[in-house]
């Protein structure tokens, strides 16, 4: 790779700039020549960082052109999802910290209202902008204000449930915003569904049927550059004879699409729209290119949606060295096992087929295979019905996600005991996504569902054991939870076991003190157990396996054993180690004087870091075990090295 330092960034008009006031005293070449700029900029930034380039490169020149046209702060913008925000950030006064970004105590990746008066509305999940738009405008209307509120929201993000319900009530209420839909034929995944299709389907009524077809075969016979021109100049068309009608009968003016790279056509009609002060949402469809103006982002299959460092010159990108695989990645072979195995074996996904390891499953058996887009509420009800019919659905779907999803999984999945496998990848902490992506929530709320079998691997072969444990499983729902980040490269060449429900396993035996694990703190608590023996003390390693339910015998042995017990997890409070004491509390296994002490993530929030990082902020190493149970004994700690912090 070439030296990143070698090449000088020229950027004559983004230096120019020091707050959005002096992008709207620019005139339409200075904004061309800025757009550009701001490009270069975003570019050369994320070569160092990582992060999402090919969405933000995609809406460059609209925010230049949001922000000429609106006066903000006081003209509200909302990124829906936030992953397409870094021009914004460049523009709002945070072009000198483009390099901290997605690093501790740098900008996150997202808009955050924390960070900067210009990002109204924190973002990180999608689907959200217009219902928080609304109540913006709502909230201006209430109290006589006569500011703008834009939600940019993306053609994926459309999929969502909750933007119908949004779209519906701003149709009805009449206060006066502007919805931008961002059409760019790409939400991390092809789009799919029926609003993704929508843009594309209207113009095969019945009046157009005929002259299409006879136009979609004349064009097959065009060479691919001018199939593809021929293609566009189609949904320009289309948008132009259809009007926008599913927008217009909710009652939300459609003005569209354009051009959202070309500033002649986005700027006359912004102005249209912000000088018009009818009542009632305006939605504005522009047609964007994910990773416009960089050929590798837009000669690549994910358009660098999600990258690591790269070489600006040649678009290389640095690959980290593998030495085990990662979770995604074992879950993905796992799949392709099952799926061979039994015809039964279903995967659903809300949007994320590459992300959650789906993308071989999609290939080879592409019936069995169902992305319902960013719907998650949906993708647990189908996966119910599924399993109604006999088959085995496996719902594969971030924690943080599932979230989104929770009424269903009680109401639809565990209230009908249905045989439905939630893999819940991205759990625990997740590193520079931060606060909006971190699955610390799951041991909690998967916890306190009756009947809903709860486990989590310890390692890369632990996952393996779990996968084929709830294939075969028939009578109820499972979940497991697992981390993002690699495995221990342990030797997964042997045959797979099916793990007893609910037991747990000891994997040393000491006498003073237990140390109980649940998922990947495992390790930490072996490394744990040494810094005890180096100081005399005898622990106990033992790893749950289950947070549903409980190993009864294992705890009971723990209690009774030993003069403290120490539970570790990955999770919020409220989760693994909540549900242990409230078992020995009813078994009546703390009245005999057990020392107990549950480590788990504080309850605050973690804002975006390495991992290793984020597991040091949270207490939960090694050292913080060791020294737990330390002073549960009354002994001093100094002893302790703690772990090194961030440099």
């Amino acid at each position: 790779m070439t030296d990143k330092t070698s090449h000088t960034l020229k950027t004559p008009l983004l230096d120019r700039v020091k707050s959005p006031k002096d992008v709207r005293g620019f005139n339409i070449n200075e904004l061309k020549a800025l757009s550009e700029d701001v490009r270069a900029e975003t570019i050369h930034n994320v070569s160092f960082t990582g992060g999402h380039l090919g969405s933000s490169l995609g809406v460059v020149e609209l925010t230049v052109a949001l922000h000429h046209v609106f006066n903000t702060p006081e003209d509200r913008i909302i990124w829906d999802v936030g992953h397409q925000s870094y021009p914004h950030k460049i523009l709002t006064k945070r072009r000198d910290r483009m390099k901290t970004l997605r690093k501790g105590g740098g900008l996150s990746g997202f808009t955050n209202r924390a960070e900067s008066e210009y990002d109204p509305f924190g973002t990180g999940h999608s689907s959200t902008s217009i219902s928080a738009g609304l109540g913006m405008a709502v909230a201006r209307d209430l109290e006589g204000k006569n500011n703008n509120v834009v939600a940019v929201i993306g053609d994926g993000a459309m999929s969502a449930g909750m933007v119908f319900e949004a779209m519906n009530h701003a149709g009805s209420q009449h206060s006066r915003m502007i919805i931008i839909l961002n059409d760019n034929d790409m939400s991390i995944a092809q789009p799919v569904g029926a609003m993704s299709a929508y843009l594309s389907r209207l113009i095969s009524s019945k009046s157009f049927r005929s002259a299409r077809d006879f136009a979609k075969q004349l064009t097959t016979k065009l060479p691919k550059a001018l199939e593809e021109a021929a293609r566009r100049a189609e949904e320009y068309a289309r948008g132009m004879v259809t009007g926008g009608t599913m927008f217009e009968e909710m009652g939300i003016y459609y003005v569209g699409p354009i051009d959202g790279h070309n500033l002649d056509h986005l700027l006359p009609v912004l102005k249209n729209i912000r000088d018009d002060q009818g009542h009632g949402p305006v939605l504005l469809h522009v047609v964007t290119e994910k990773g416009h103006g960089y050929a590798p982002a837009e000669q690549a299959s994910d358009k660098y949606h999600g990258v690591g460092r790269f070489d600006v010159v040649t678009g290389e990108r640095e690959k980290a060295p593998v030495t085990a695989p990662s979770y995604t990645q074992v879950f993905s072979d796992e799949m392709m096992r099952l799926g061979a195995a039994d015809e039964k074996i279903c995967a659903i996904t809300p949007a994320m087929p590459d992300g959650s390891g789906l993308t071989e499953f999609r290939a080879a058996y592409p019936d069995r295979f169902f992305d319902v887009g960013i719907a998650e509420q949906h993708a647990v009800t189908f996966a119910a019905g599924l399993a109604t019919e006999g088959l085995r659905p496996i719902c594969a779907i971030y924690s943080s996600f599932l979230q989104r999803g929770y009424d269903q999984l009680i109401h639809d999945v565990a209230l009908q005991n249905l045989p439905v496998r939630f893999a819940l990848d991205r759990a625990g902490l997740v590193g520079a996504d931060g606060a909006t992506h971190h699955g610390v929530y799951d041991l909690a709320f998967l916890g306190c569902v009756p009947g809903l079998i709860t486990m989590a691997p310890a390692d890369e072969v632990d996952f393996k054991n779990m996968m084929e444990t709830v294939a075969g499983y028939d009578d109820g729902p499972t979940a497991i939870r697992y981390p993002r980040g690699s495995g221990l490269g342990l030797d997964m060449s042997g045959a797979p076991e099916i793990l007893e429900i609910g037991k747990g396993r000891v994997i040393s035996e000491g006498t003073a003190v237990a140390i109980l694990s649940i998922g990947t703190r495992l390790e930490a608590a072996k490394d744990a157990a040494q810094l005890l023996a180096a100081r005399g003390l005898s622990a106990t390693v033992a790893d749950a396996r289950f947070l549903k339910p409980l190993d009864a015998d294992l705890l009971k042995q723990l209690a009774l054993n030993h003069e403290v017990l120490i539970t570790i997890e990955d999770g919020g409070q409220g989760g693994f180690g909540a549900h242990v004491l409230q078992h020995l509390s009813a078994q009546g296994l703390l009245d005999r004087g057990l020392k107990i002490r549950t480590l788990a993530i504080p309850d605050r929030y973690f804002e975006h870091d390495t991992q290793d990082q984020q597991i040091i902020d949270a207490g939960l190493t090694a050292h913080d075990i060791a020294a737990s149970a330390m002073t549960a004994l009354g002994l001093d700690t100094a002893s302790l090295t703690k772990p090194a912090a961030r440099a």
